[in-house]
């Protein structure tokens, strides 16, 4: 027999198998002995108040062994040699996901990746950090795993409305990812665990007799008499095949690509900011209201920020409890900075991208330029600023918060997990004045609601431009095709539809769903 049960409890029970067992035997009534074994399936922290509390679900297995297993995992069966091939354009959460879908629908899934493999980037992005050198085809941004390999690996997202997240999870898990994040209310895998994940999703895809093709950049979709798409060109043949483009929010020559061939788009919504670091064990005495910080039980804490400055968003993105922050330019010639943790956010620093929301009557259009681009332009006029402040390299701008708030220089900048380093400068006047102003409100707001979290130890360091994307690729919503170009299924980030790893997973099966509608159509 399982019985389930929800526990309120501090956080040293939570951590001891032992306690729960005896308070599951308390709340069902029966002998301790009676329950063989214990599994916590939903886990949150509640630390709103002074005593932080653990909210827990968890299944209590009463005269039976626990099963062995959390989940039945998904099938994928090899393909005939006769199956249809479809392109997937990029290798990211979008691709790979629709890559493994495809399969399962009877599909030969046909990936495409401008980058590399997901060890061999590791060398271009160390060069990145250590050089300030930038390789537009394989950094932070471009290759196996997309932008999300080498990040957080954050796994939820705060729409409720996307779709079955529980089943992208378990795939996960299915392919190495550590079964805690089923359970946890903020699942994340890590940046040093995540490209193992990515790894074995490639292996499975080739395994049942789709490819994965490495340093091959989509020049072109291909389209027939009619307007449909039915390949994609690249520097090394033709691909045919119905198309899912999936390459991420930062291929900009593929968007100017896309509209000089008359690919339905339109300008889209972005946010605009800093990255802002702190010191971890600052945030975790905060947060958990202990001048102790987080003690033995607690895992690194983390925050939130979401207020309305001057009718636009101010909010923090993609925070990073015990990370560090990353260069992720993907060109030469400008500046970008991310964050990412380790899977153990054991680091001496937390940081968090804070940013404004900028909708598309915000931003003029400059003289001779197409409108349908003027938000990526807009962010690549800022990363150039920013790079242009500093001596060439991947160094950073960055100011003491409280310099930030007040308007002045910083003599001096505390400690920072920027790896290219950091050099003193106006990071409020590098940004356009509309996002500086509001941020400046927004960390007012939030050092008024959290003592300490507005002080001279935090870092504001610039510039964080790559939330999400800055076009949308218009297409319908019930075949998911591209508006203008039938047979081209626009997805994930990059398209405009998602904006993180789970929630562009899920758009890559649902694309895939549509591909195989459509086969079945024709």
């Amino acid at each position: 027999m399982t019985e389930q049960l929800q526990l309120r409890v501090d956080p040293a029970t939570a951590a001891s198998e032992l306690r729960l067992t005896a308070l599951a035997s308390t709340r069902l009534n029966i002998d301790a002995n009676r329950i063989k074994g214990i599994r916590i399936i939903k886990r949150s922290i509640d630390a709103r108040q002074r005593n932080v509390m653990i909210n827990l679900t968890l299944l209590a297995y009463v005269d039976e062994d626990p099963s062995a297993t959390l989940f039945a995992p998904e099938p994928y069966d090899r393909l005939p040699e006769s199956a249809t091939a479809a392109v997937v354009v990029g290798a990211g959460p979008a691709g790979l996901f629709a890559a493994l879908r495809l399969i399962q629908l009877g599909i030969k899934p046909i990936v495409i990746e401008r980058g590399k493999d997901v060890d061999s980037r590791r060398i271009d992005m160390a060069r990145l950090s250590r050089e300030g050198v930038v390789d537009p085809d394989s950094n932070y941004c471009f290759g196996e795993g997309g932008a999300g390999a080498y990040s957080d690996g954050k796994l939820y997202t705060r729409s409720k409305k996307r779709g079955d997240t529980d089943r992208i999870l378990r795939i996960f898990c299915q392919h190495g990812a550590q079964t805690d994040i089923l359970a946890d209310a903020h699942p994340h895998i890590g940046t040093d665990r995540l490209p193992e994940v990515i790894k074995a999703m490639r292996h499975t895809i080739e395994r049942c007799g789709g490819e994965v093709r490495f340093s091959t950049r989509a020049e072109q979709i291909i389209t027939d008499e009619s307007g449909h798409a039915t390949g994609v060109s690249t520097g090394r043949g033709d691909i045919r095949g119905k198309v899912i483009l999936a390459t991420g929010h930062s291929a900009r020559d593929v968007y100017r690509t896309l509209r000089a061939s008359g690919i339905g788009m339109e300008a889209k919504g972005i946010a605009i900011g800093v990255r802002l670091e702190h010191p971890q064990a600052l945030i975790d005495r905060i947060r958990y209201h202990s001048k102790e910080g987080r003690g033995k039980y607690l895992p690194a804490a983390e925050y939130t920020m979401l207020t309305r400055v001057e009718n636009r968003g101010v909010y923090s993105f993609c925070m990073c409890p015990g990370g560090f922050i990353i260069p992720a330019s993907s060109e030469p010639g400008l500046l970008v900075v991310n964050g990412m943790s380790p899977s153990n956010r054991g680091t001496r620093w937390a940081n968090s991208g804070m940013v404004v929301e900028l909708l598309p009557e915000d931003v003029a259009t400059p003289e001779g330029e197409d409108e349908t681009l003027r938000m990526m332009l807009y962010q690549e006029e800022i990363e150039r600023r920013f790079f242009n402040a500093g001596d060439g390299t991947q160094k950073a701008p960055a100011q003491r918060m409280t310099d930030f708030v007040a308007g002045r220089d910083s003599d001096t900048l505390p400690p920072s997990s920027y790896a290219p380093g950091l050099y003193p400068a106006r990071v409020d006047k590098l940004l356009p004045d509309c996002i500086s102003r509001r941020l400046r409100k927004g960390f007012e707001e939030m050092g008024r609601k959290n003592r300490g979290f507005l002080t001279q130890e935090a870092t504001v360091i610039g510039d964080e431009t790559r939330t999400s994307a800055p076009v949308r690729l218009v297409r319908d919503p019930s075949t998911l095709q591209s508006l203008t170009t039938p047979g081209l299924f626009p997805c994930g980030e990059g398209a405009g539809y998602a904006g993180g790893i789970v929630s562009a997973a899920i758009d890559g099966e649902r694309c895939a769903e549509a591909l195989a509608a459509s086969l079945q159509s024709n």
